[in-house]
């Protein structure tokens, strides 16, 4: 079968591959954006060989190329640093158009509790499916994180994220079988709250979300240390 999560990959790449050119935070600092890139990835990888192996999640090997690391295809390595690169020049490129757009302090500290209390009792009452449990402590520390020493880049990030979500959606809903027979990644749904949006669990906007605001606030952190 033709590889299609390689070809997703290499598709979401392009376009920002091309005009990345004109957004300096990825020329100018590109070091650093590999490095944040990296220590993400790191974390998240280690999380997805322990899922893998438990069969928390897999893949459909059709639609690989048929590079396996730890039982986990080459195109699922890739993702850490495609998709981050992908979704955090839509970040930069929007602020670089409206720089000023933000929301508040106020409603950025609103939304951000409202979210970790959403997820506190989610790990209370849901603590048994893995997914479901890693991803909400995950959210969590991130949020708290952004809220003591990022809240600037959290004001802006809560928009872009909402842009970022489009491209996400198309992505994911055809890794998860929106438009293929069966799914390129597969889940075994009693590890997770089982409620999809299309064909995406719900826990993959927070896994989203925290991957990449914990990229974003390592690399702004070093950004403003070589500053």
């Amino acid at each position: 079968m033709i590889p299609i999560y390689f070809c997703i990959l290499l598709a979401s790449i392009s376009i920002p591959a091309l005009y990345s050119l004109f957004v300096n935070d990825f020329i100018v600092h590109w070091k650093n954006f590999i490095f944040s890139t990296g220590v993400i990835a790191i974390i998240y990888l280690i999380w997805d060989v322990i899922f893998t192996y438990l069969g928390i999640w897999g893949f459909n090997h059709d639609y690989c190329l048929g590079i396996y690391f730890f039982k986990l295809p080459l195109e699922e390595i890739l993702f850490f640093f495609i998709i981050p690169f992908c979704s955090l020049f839509i970040h930069y490129a929007f602020n670089s158009v409206l720089p000023n757009l933000k929301i508040s302090v106020r409603n950025t500290h609103f939304l951000a509790y409202l979210i970790i209390v959403i997820s506190s009792i989610i790990v209370l009452i849901f603590y048994s499916k893995a997914y479901t449990l890693i991803n909400a402590f995950f959210l969590i520390g991130v949020l708290l994180i952004g809220l003591k020493y990022h809240l600037e880049h959290l004001q802006k990030f809560f928009i872009t994220f909402l842009i970022i979500l489009i491209p996400f959606i198309i992505v994911n809903g055809i890794l998860t079988g929106a438009i293929t027979e069966s799914p390129v990644v597969w889940y075994d749904n009693t590890e997770n709250l089982g409620f999809r949006i299309i064909s995406i669990p719900i826990e993959d906007f927070a896994y989203a979300f925290s991957m990449l605001f914990g990229n974003l606030m390592i690399f702004e952190y070093l950004n403003s240390k070589k500053n």
